[in-house]
C-alpha cells in the first residue's frame, strides 16, 4: 500500500529559472515521486512521494547529481559564513580575471596583443578556458548525461567550435560572458527573491505566554492553541488570535498593505507579524506559525512562481527546438561557405538562454513587487490572464459596498428635530440584535448622541420594536407596525433608491423616518473608471440582494446588474461568458462567492486578511478592502505582459540578426563571443524595471 508524504526540501545553489527546472527534472525522474514544484525565490522544492519507494537520501542524491546541494540542518554555525567568504573570494577572483582577459582579448582584436596571444601555447589557452568555465561545463555535462538540453549547452558548443579553429581567446570571451550573464541573472533573481526573504524575516520568533500565573518567553513553535499571549507596546504580535483584554493601535501593513493603523480591543481579531504600536494586549491564540494568515501569505508567495504562464511554456518549448536549428544553420554555413571561422561564429553568437529568461524573471519580479503591496498573485498564469481580461463580474454586498447597513437619511416630521428623532429611535433599539438596529446605534454614536435606557421593550418580528424612552412610548418599524407611515411624503422616493425605511412614532404620532442602506465604498467609481480605461469592455454586477437595491446601485455606477442570484447562478453566468471565448475576472469577498471565484479565469478576493476560504479559492488575493488595488493589479499584469513580449521580441530579433551576420562572415568569432550575452543583460535590465516601479506605468 502506498504511503504518500509531502516534504519541503531546501535547495542551495539555484541562481536562475533554468536551475530550478534542472532540479525539478532531476527529482521528478525518481521512481515514486508523484509531483514536485521547485520554488526559485524560496530556494526549496515541495515534493510529494511514495515513502515506500523513495526517501530524503535519494532526493538529496538527485539534487546533488543535478549540480546543486541540499543543506544539512545540523551543519555547524560556522559553515555558512565560510562558504559565503569562499564564494566572495572566488567571485572577486573571477571578476579580476575576467577584466584582465577582456583587455587582452580586445587588444588582440585591435592588433595590439597579437604577438602576446600568438606566443601563448594552445594547451595554456585551453587550461584558461576550462578553469574559467568549469562550473558551466560541469552542469552541461550532467544535463547531457540525463538527456537534457540547457541554454549553456549551445554556448558550450560555441566554445568547442572556437577551440577547434584555434581561437582560444574567443572561447575565453564566451566563457567570460557566460559567467557575467549568470552573475547578472543571479543578481536580478536575488532582488526578486528578497520579497520572500523580507516577508519571512517579519515573522516573530518568540512569544510571551501566560503559564501558571507567570509570563514566560518561548519560541513561537512551542505556543499552544488557546493559550494567552502578552503583547507589549512596540512588539510584534506573534500569533493570530482574539484580543481578550487591553487596548492598542495595531499596524497591519504586513498583512493588508494599508498604512493606516487600526484600534484593537476586546473581541478584535489580530494577526501575526503585525505591530502593537501603542498600548498592550492579551491575545487568546487561534493559529500559530504556518497556519496564521501571515504564514499562509508567505506560502502563497513562495508557491506563486510554480504556476507558469502559457507564454512561458511556449518559450520553454522554443528553447528545446533552438539547438537543432542553430546546429543545422552552422552545418549549412560550413557546407556552403567552407569557412570554419564563420561556422564557429554561428555557434558562438547563438544564445537560447535569453529565451528561457524572457518570461520567468519578469513574472517573478511582478509577483514579488505585488506581495509588498498586499497583492498576492498565485502565479504567472494569472498575470497573463489578467492582462487579457475583457469581462469583470462583481459581487455587491461586502465587495462594492461596505457590507453593513448605515443610516443615510434622517427625515423629521413637522414639530420634531432630527437629533431627537435619531436619539429616540436608537434608544428604543438599544438592545436589539438586528443589523438595522446596529446601524441606528452607530449613527447616534457618530453624532455624539447619548442613548437613554429603554423600558418595557417589545420586539415584533417582521414589524419592528416598541419601548418606553424618556417617558414616551416609541415605536420603530415598517408600515405594518406604523399605519401612519402611509402619509409620509417623500418616503417612496427613498425606497425607489433601494433603501430600507424605518418609521418612528412617539406616543402615537409619526415623528419621522430614517433611511438605511448598505453604502457604496467611496473609491469604487474611480476604480471602475480606471478598469474601463485598462480595456475591460464589460463590467456587470451580480448579487443575491433584492432587485430594487441592486438596480439602484447599478444605476449609480452605470453598469448592468443581475439580482436575487444563488451561488450556482453566479457560476452559470461566469460559464456563459467563458463559452463566448471571453476571459472573465470575478471580484468577490471570498465567502459566499468562493464557487464563482474558482470558476472564473481569474478570481479576485477583496479584503481577504484572515479569511481561509478567500486565500484558497481566489487566484489573486487583495489583503485590504481597497478597490484602488483592483485596477492596480490589472495594470501590473498588463505591464508584465508587455515586458515579456518586449523581451521575446528583442531576443528573437537579436538572434536572427546575429546568426545572419555570423553565417555571412560579417561577425568574426571574437565579436560573436562578446555579442552573445548582450540579450541576456538586456532582458534582465528590462525585467528589473518591474521591481523598481510597482505602481507607476512602465512603458
Amino acid at each position: 500500500m502506498s504511503d504518500f508524504k509531502n516534504l519541503e526540501v531546501p535547495i542551495a545553489g539555484m541562481d536562475c529559472a533554468e536551475c530550478a527546472l534542472h532540479v525539478e527534472h532531476a527529482i521528478a525522474a525518481l521512481p515514486g515521486v508523484a509531483s514536485v514544484n521547485v520554488f526559485l525565490a524560496a530556494e526549496k522544492a515541495a515534493v510529494r512521494f511514495d515513502a515506500a519507494r523513495v526517501d530524503l537520501s535519494a532526493i538529496r542524491k538527485a539534487v546533488e547529481g543535478a549540480g546543486y546541494q541540499v543543506p544539512v540542518a545540523e551543519a555547524s554555525p560556522s559553515a555558512q559564513p565560510m562558504d559565503e567568504l569562499t564564494r566572495r573570494i572566488l567571485t572577486l577572483f573571477g571578476i579580476v580575471f575576467g577584466l584582465v582577459l577582456f583587455v587582452v582579448v580586445v587588444g588582440e582584436w585591435l592588433g595590439a596583443f597579437a604577438k602576446i596571444t600568438d606566443r601563448v601555447p594552445w594547451p595554456v589557452g585551453l587550461a584558461i578556458v576550462l578553469a574559467g568555465g568549469y562550473p558551466v561545463f560541469r552542469n552541461v555535462v550532467r544535463a547531457t548525461l540525463r538527456g537534457q538540453i540547457i541554454s549553456h549547452t549551445l554556448m558550450s558548443l560555441g566554445v568547442i567550435a572556437a577551440l577547434a579553429v584555434g581561437q582560444w581567446a574567443t572561447a575565453a570571451v564566451v566563457v567570460l560572458f557566460m559567467r557575467v550573464g549568470d552573475y547578472a541573472e543571479h543578481f536580478t533573481t536575488e532582488r526578486a527573491r528578497r520579497a520572500v526573504k523580507d516577508l519571512t524575516a517579519m515573522a516573530p520568533q518568540t512569544a510571551r505566554v501566560e503559564r501558571a500565573g507567570q509570563e514566560i518567553e518561548v519560541p513561537v513553535g512551542q505556543v499552544q492553541i488557546g493559550e494567552t499571549v502578552i503583547v507589549r507596546p512596540g512588539e510584534k504580535i506573534p500569533v493570530d488570535g482574539e484580543v481578550i483584554d487591553g487596548q492598542a493601535t495595531v499596524d497591519q501593513a504586513t498583512i493588508t498593505g494599508e498604512s493606516m493603523p487600526v484600534e484593537a480591543g476586546p473581541g478584535t481579531r489580530v494577526y501575526a507579524a503585525t505591530f502593537a504600536r501603542l498600548g498592550h494586549l492579551r491575545v487568546r491564540v487561534a493559529q500559530i506559525g504556518a497556519d496564521t494568515t501571515f504564514g499562509r501569505v508567505v506560502k502563497l508567495v513562495e508557491e506563486a512562481e510554480a504556476h507558469r504562464a502559457d507564454v512561458q511554456r511556449i518559450a520553454d518549448k522554443f528553447s528545446a527546438y533552438y539547438l537543432p536549428v542553430v546546429t543545422g544553420i552552422a552545418a549549412l554555413t560550413f557546407v556552403l561557405r567552407r569557412d570554419p571561422l564563420a561556422t564557429a561564429a554561428v555557434l558562438v553568437v547563438a544564445c537560447s538562454c535569453s529565451f528561457a529568461l524572457a518570461t520567468p524573471i519578469a513574472m517573478l519580479a511582478s509577483i514579488g513587487a505585488g506581495a509588498k503591496r498586499g497583492l498576492l498573485i498565485k502565479g504567472g498564469r494569472y498575470l497573463e490572464l489578467l492582462a487579457r481580461a475583457d469581462v469583470m463580474l462583481i459581487d455587491k454586498t461586502g465587495t462594492l459596498t461596505l457590507g453593513r447597513p448605515q443610516v443615510t437619511d434622517v427625515i423629521a416630521a413637522a414639530g420634531f428635530a432630527e437629533a431627537d428623532l435619531l436619539a429616540s429611535a436608537a434608544s428604543a433599539e438599544r438592545y436589539s440584535e438586528h443589523p438595522v438596529a446596529e446601524a441606528l446605534r452607530n449613527a447616534a454614536r457618530d453624532r455624539h448622541i447619548i442613548l437613554t435606557e429603554p423600558h418595557d421593550f417589545e420586539a415584533m418580528p417582521g414589524m419592528g420594536v416598541r419601548a418606553g424612552v424618556n417617558g414616551r412610548m416609541v415605536a420603530v418599524g415598517n408600515r405594518r407596525l406604523i399605519p401612519a407611515a402611509a402619509d409620509a411624503a417623500g418616503a417612496a422616493a427613498l425606497e425607489a433608491q433601494g433603501k430600507t425605511l424605518l418609521f418612528v412614532e412617539q406616543d402615537g404620532v409619526l415623528a419621522g423616518w430614517l433611511a438605511v442602506a448598505d453604502t457604496l465604498r467611496p473609491e469604487v467609481p474611480a476604480a471602475l473608471a480606471a478598469i474601463r480605461g485598462l480595456g475591460v469592455r464589460q463590467i456587470e454586477l451580480l448579487t443575491g440582494d433584492n432587485a430594487r437595491a441592486a438596480a439602484a446601485l447599478a444605476e449609480q455606477l452605470g453598469i448592468p446588474c443581475r439580482a436575487e442570484l444563488l451561488p450556482e447562478d453566479k457560476i452559470r453566468i461566469v460559464r456563459e461568458h467563458q463559452a463566448q471565448g471571453r476571459v472573465v475576472v470575478m471580484v468577490g469577498d471570498g465567502v459566499n462567492d468562493a464557487p464563482a471565484l474558482a470558476q472564473a479565469n481569474v478570481g479576485i478576493a477583496m479584503g481577504a486578511a484572515g479569511t481561509d476560504i478567500a486565500l484558497e479559492a481566489a487566484h489573486v488575493v487583495l489583503m485590504a478592502d481597497n478597490w484602488a488595488l483592483v485596477p492596480e493589479v490589472l495594470q501590473i499584469a498588463r505591464r508584465t505582459l508587455r515586458v515579456v513580449k518586449l523581451n521575446l521580441a528583442f531576443t528573437t530579433l537579436y538572434n536572427v540578426v546575429g546568426l545572419s551576420l555570423a553565417a555571412l562572415g560579417f561577425l568574426p568569432p571574437i565579436l560573436a563571443a562578446a555579442a552573445q550575452s548582450l540579450p541576456d543583460l538586456g532582458i534582465l535590465g528590462n525585467s528589473a524595471r518591474l521591481l523598481r516601479r510597482s505602481s507607476a506605468e512602465v512603458r
